[in-house]
């Protein structure tokens, strides 16, 4: 009997320990143990400064840039030029040496009739850009039946492939073509013979579906952090796609992929296109291209690259903002003498929304 008491008693005290100990845990959550992790995205910006005609401005210093952002002052988190890889960000207390220009490859208008559009990019990354830089390139082919008159498919082909070896090594390239049809003939990677493949493989479709191949070519490309951006070969206007212009250019600029678009004289002279054309790589931060020839196909891709090889990469972290909706951005050269260059990016983005998460902390032991 006295050994079933004891028993008992050794369980009761068993299970008043336990509800101590849940009671404890509870009480630590309520006194507000939890931790609250917010995710705010970074902006990235794809700047290009020139000169009066064109020629790019290098060796510019992170000290030099002024970002607004609807009028609020942005610090810099983030700075690269071209292909070098990203900057310390404290390099801004040194004094700046003196700018260089370096002449393009090709005109500064690739056979725009008109001074150069453009713009810029924005988009979330995570972390910080890796030390070996260079953007993630989508090319997406226009193979409809626009595109075999006059043996332009096979100089397209060829301009395309030259384009693609060219790029340096950092870079990494994905290849698409569409008619009514979207192919992805070749996923993104640094490969170039795979990406050669995907472009003599390309055959003779139907109708054009421009704007249903771009949609899906910018949400491939958004689930790539980092720098991208996606270059259309169209050779004339869309006429079968069920998405609106205007919906690709929002997807494109709430990701921050900027878009450039050489189409060939056909398309020129359809005012409509040649006005969304412009329009769209304007806003998204790319550029326009007009090719009458082959030539100047080859000049227009010419003039790509070296884009990409010059455009400063800026992020930064948005500072508080009650606005949700479109956010106007600015960008300035801080030195007077500096104002007579030109700086071409975007005018803003629409933020996305930022996560929150929840965690209850680990007791100590």
């Amino acid at each position: 009997m006295a050994k079933r008491s004891f028993l008992l008693s050794m369980a009761v005290l068993i299970l008043l320990s336990g509800l101590a100990l849940w009671a404890a845990g509870a009480s630590a959550q309520d006194s507000g143990s939890n931790v609250i992790r917010v995710v705010v995205a970074m902006v990235q910006l794809n700047v290009a400064v020139t000169d009066v005609k064109g020629n790019y401005v290098t060796n510019l210093r992170p000290s030099d840039f002024i970002i607004t952002e609807d009028g609020i002052s942005q610090n810099l988190a983030t700075f690269e030029e071209g292909n070098e890889g990203p900057q310390n960000v404290s390099a801004a207390a040194r004094p700046s040496p003196e700018p260089k220009v370096e002449s393009r490859t090709a005109p500064a208008n690739g056979g725009q009739e008109g001074p150069p559009r453009g713009g810029a990019q924005t988009s979330t990354i995570e972390g910080i850009a890796s030390a070996v830089s260079g953007s993630n390139v989508f090319i997406l082919f226009d193979t409809s039946n626009y595109m075999f008159r006059d043996r332009g498919f096979v100089f397209a082909q060829d301009s395309i492939a030259e384009f693609v070896r060219s790029l340096d090594h950092p870079y990494r390239v994905a290849f698409y073509s569409y008619s009514r049809d979207f192919f992805r003939a070749a996923s993104l990677t640094e490969d170039r013979s795979q990406v050669l493949r995907g472009v003599r493989s390309t055959v003779n479709g139907d109708d054009s579906a421009l704007y249903n191949a771009l949609l899906m070519t910018l949400k491939d490309a958004a689930q790539y952090s980092g720098r991208k951006v996606v270059v259309v070969f169209s050779n004339g206007p869309d006429n079968s796609s069920m998405v609106a212009p205007e919906d690709v250019d929002e997807l494109a600029q709430s990701e921050g992929i900027p878009i450039y678009m050489i189409s060939t004289r056909e398309a020129k002279l359809d005012p409509s296109s040649a006005a969304v054309f412009s329009r769209m790589t304007a806003s998204t931060g790319g550029e326009a291209y007009f090719a009458k020839n082959w030539k100047d196909q080859r000049d227009a891709f010419a003039s790509i690259r070296d884009d990409l090889a010059h455009l400063y990469f800026l992020s930064y972290y948005p500072q508080p903002n009650p606005n949700r909706g479109w956010r106007a951005i600015t960008v300035k050269l801080k030195d007077p003498k500096l104002k007579k260059y030109r700086i071409r990016t975007r005018s803003g983005y629409r933020p996305i929304p930022s996560h929150v998460t929840v965690d209850a902390a680990t007791p100590a032991g």
